[in-house]
């Protein structure tokens, strides 16, 4: 029994490496340049051993967009704290870690960038995208239904889905200019300017961001 779960946990590993090679082959080198003699050799596995674990270089670039997405979104979720904290803040964390490194990092765009032409050509990315998105949506609805439950704004929960998908959009938005123009900026600038953002569309709810400068370090 012990040697069997040992042997379970070497295989997960060596799949999880197989996966992190293969966003490392396509960071240096594009999907088409990422080959799967290139990410046996980065993983340090024979070619051989990679058809044991996917049936070939389209499942691979398939499961390592899966892990950047759950990666990234699962960063953010981490960066807002225990679930019974304040809305508010639980938010202001939200928002200031998808616009700081490492989710906002030039190489997580170039990876973004060479995936996202598959999305709408590529039916298990459209999948993988589409699961992610809803997990995201799902997070910011559930903060800003709890936000303008606390401010006595009860009635208006029915816009929390419409108010989620305009932060989305906004964080989006400012996370390529984080990405492709960070260095124009100071750290705290684009999640400031998110940060204000959001407050009007919550019709002035304040996220109080004395702390910005040391949540996004």
């Amino acid at each position: 029994m012990t040697r069997r779960s040992f042997q379970r946990a070497g295989e997960a590993e060596r799949r999880q490496n197989l996966v992190n090679a293969t966003l490392e082959s396509i960071s240096d080198h594009g999907l088409e340049g990422a080959t799967v003699r290139d990410i046996a050799a980065r993983a340090g596995v024979t070619g051989g051993l990679i058809r044991h674990y996917f049936d070939g270089k389209d499942q691979m670039v398939q499961e390592a967009y899966r892990e950047m997405l759950a990666t990234m979104t699962q960063t953010a979720i981490q960066a807002m704290g225990a679930e019974e904290g304040e809305a508010s803040d639980r938010l202001r964390r939200f928002i200031i870690a998808n616009l700081s490194p490492p989710i906002a990092d030039p190489k997580a765009l170039s990876l973004w960038a060479a995936f996202i032409s598959r999305v709408r050509t590529d039916e298990e990315f459209g999948k993988i995208h589409r699961e992610n998105y809803l997990v995201i949506l799902s997070t910011v609805e559930h903060m800003v239904a709890s936000l303008l439950s606390q401010h006595g704004s009860r009635g208006e929960n029915r816009n929390a889905r419409e108010l989620a998908i305009a932060i989305n959009g906004l964080i989006d938005g400012l996370w390529l200019e984080a990405s492709l123009a960070g260095d124009l900026f100071d750290e705290t600038r684009l999640p400031d300017i998110a940060l204000t953002a959001v407050e009007a569309l919550l019709g002035g709810i304040s996220l109080s961001r004395n702390n910005s400068r040391e949540e996004a370090q």
